[in-house]
């Protein structure tokens, strides 16, 4: 079998993350060969960015540093982690990739997206998930449910404004790529839409 690439996008508070575990578990206890691995972050280099992306000490961050930093985490990641997991015929699953990129440095920060996207073109190299799963949730319910579970971070710290802009985002991709993103209601069960997500992947792989 041949690797696939499932990426899992959403606000904050979205619940992508502990879906994105569920996922990996589900696959393994299948057989399949899986690597869960998020964004930024994935390999040593990029965690370090991470780290400079996400502390609260870094608010002065400019739009474009902040696009050029996901970016760099984005190219070591694929290098050294994505591509040659799918060329030993693993199902990658990553918590992030290229969509968060155009939601939050493009519509939330609003930076143009046609230098996201040739931005984009030059660090994947055509890199692009089989299927993306797209948590949508009211912005106001993911942040409070987001503070209630960890420490914030520099993008919490944004007003309510920067993250229905997000959403506001993700919701064009997804009309311009039907396809690819499928849509799940995150204010549903953690079992409901674990058992959506089952099927829409299992239907792909089969």
């Amino acid at each position: 079998m041949k690797g696939i690439f499932i990426s899992f996008e959403g606000i904050e508070g979205a619940g992508k993350t502990i879906q994105s575990k569920l996922l990996c578990e589900y696959l393994l206890k299948k057989g399949y060969k899986v690597i869960l691995t998020e964004e930024p972050g994935g390999t040593r280099i990029g965690l370090k960015i991470r780290e400079l992306l996400l502390s609260v000490e870094n608010k002065g961050m400019t739009p474009v540093t902040e696009l050029l930093l996901y970016n760099a985490s984005r190219a070591q990641h694929i290098k050294e982690v994505i591509l040659p997991a799918l060329k030993r015929g693993f199902v990658v699953i990553t918590d992030r990739f290229v969509d968060s990129t155009v939601a939050y440095q493009g519509y939330g920060r609003g930076i143009d997206l046609s230098l996201i996207y040739s931005i984009e073109k030059v660090v994947t190299g055509g890199v692009k998930p089989d299927i993306t799963i797209l948590f949508d949730i009211d912005a106001e319910i993911g942040l409070k449910r987001n503070r209630g579970i960890k420490k914030s971070d520099r993008l919490e710290l944004e007003d309510v404004g920067f993250h229905k802009r997000v959403r506001s985002g993700y919701l064009e991709i997804v009309s311009k790529e039907p396809e690819r993103i499928k849509l799940i209601d995150a204010s549903e069960g953690i079992e409901e839409i674990h058992s959506k997500i089952v099927s829409i992947v299992m239907d792909f792989i089969n």
